[in-house]
């Protein structure tokens, strides 16, 4: 049975990805902010999407500074996610009161967060206001992620190697299983059944004796 929701409860359901910690730089100041409205925009040029609230601390920090790092989590730094998420870097130094070490960026200024699975570093594209959030582009310029966690795809091997899912409050989720798709089977000339090859042949005879009849 189908219940009927809200049209708010859209985000929710589509918030299925991995969440991400944006972590930002600007004249000196440090910021890390779970976004679960991230996405990828186009694979040539290679461009990431980022949705952030104009209230946001981040927000400021990444139109001046025009660029961002996202920090995939997984369940070590839960706690840091919903922390990172319910304090304003406007009012204090989130990374350093987390205590969680940071080290340099391959291509961008913003620090990027140890414990994280993978990293995505960005220069800004763009930036697009859509309704209450701000879109920010982010043009991909460096890419880099844990071995045991990732190989072409997630290995979801190791518990603490899993990315985060947020599903909204203080609940977030991990993906159980990787499943291998199929192609269907579908039945061809050479998979007829023996009903219809029996119905065929008696079409046949009955074809021939006509055609003895007429003929």
């Amino acid at each position: 049975m189908r219940r009927n929701l809200s049209e708010h409860d859209a985000r929710r359901l589509m918030v299925c990805g991995p969440l991400v910690l944006v972590t930002t730089t600007w004249r000196n100041n440090e910021d890390a902010m779970p976004a679960a409205w991230s996405m990828p925009l186009s694979a040539d040029p290679p461009l990431i999407g980022v949705a952030v609230h104009p209230s946001r601390h981040t927000h400021d920090m990444i139109r001046f500074s025009e660029q961002f790092a996202l920090n995939i989590p997984g369940r070590r730094l839960l706690n840091h996610c919903q922390y990172f998420g319910t304090t304003s870097g406007r009012d204090v130094d989130k990374i350093e009161l987390s205590k969680l070490p940071t080290f340099r960026a391959r291509k961008i200024e913003a620090k990027l967060l140890e414990g994280c699975v993978a990293y995505i570093e960005c220069g800004l594209e763009d930036a697009l206001r859509i309704g209450d959030h701000t879109l920010f582009v982010g043009r991909v310029v460096a890419v880099s992620a844990d071995e045991e966690a990732y190989n072409e795809l997630w290995t979801l091997a190791d518990e603490d190697e899993k990315p985060l899912h947020y599903l909204g409050g203080a609940s977030y989720a991990m993906l159980g299983a990787r499943l291998e798709a199929r192609p269907p089977q579908t039945a061809g000339p050479a998979e007829e059944s023996e009903a219809d090859r029996e119905r065929r042949e008696l079409d046949q005879e009955r074809d021939a004796e006509e055609r003895e009849r007429t003929g």
